[in-house]
């Protein structure tokens, strides 16, 4: 026996129909933007501004292989990240540390950042961002932090020294699959 469609239920497939085709195109374009390149709030999506700075996000080595400071440009300059190194004293030794960055700040290519302390030890750095050797975002070294290291430790007695360190921390190969939304 056919089959046959009455008119009370063309009514809700075509609903259906009409739903998934609206789905569809909503996936399609999920930015939302119009015939003339513009997001829903009116801007242009290529005059979207970027993070100044932003390029410099990333890892770079330390003072010791295996050790790596993680560096994340957000807005207005304030930089967040830390430096991840082996611990020295008798109870950590070989342990990984994490020192967070309680401060950090970049204005322009000048980048400083103060970190918490972690067992005793707190690291404090002031000096720039600039280009190295590193052909390319792939190569090592594209990015290199140039300036002044400054270690502070504390012992049980409350004992606190400091040392400076002229460094350059030359960045780790950037992955070079494109980022969401960005073409190569």
């Amino acid at each position: 026996m056919p089959i046959r469609i009455t008119r009370c239920h063309r009514l809700p497939l075509a609903c259906f129909l009409l739903f998934a085709l609206m789905l569809a195109r909503a996936q399609a374009t999920p930015d939302q933007q119009n015939k003339d390149g513009q997001n829903k709030d009116g801007q242009n999506k290529a005059a979207a501004p970027a993070v100044p700075g932003a390029e410099y996000s990333g890892m770079y080595g330390f003072l010791r292989d295996g050790e790596f400071v993680q560096i994340t440009v957000e807005e207005q300059g304030h930089v967040t990240g830390f430096v991840s190194r082996y611990g020295d004293s008798e109870s950590d030794r070989g342990a990984f540390l994490d020192h967070f960055f309680k401060l950090g700040r970049l204005d322009r290519n000048q980048l400083t950042f103060t970190t918490e302390t972690v067992h005793g030890v707190s690291f404090e750095f002031r000096g720039t961002i600039e280009r190295g050797n590193g052909k390319s975002r792939g190569d090592e070294a594209y990015y290199v932090l140039k300036g002044v290291l400054v270690e502070n430790t504390s012992d049980e007695a409350k004992n606190t020294s400091s040392r400076s360190i002229d460094v350059a921390l030359a960045s780790f190969p950037q992955d070079l699959a494109p980022r969401a939304g960005e073409k190569r």
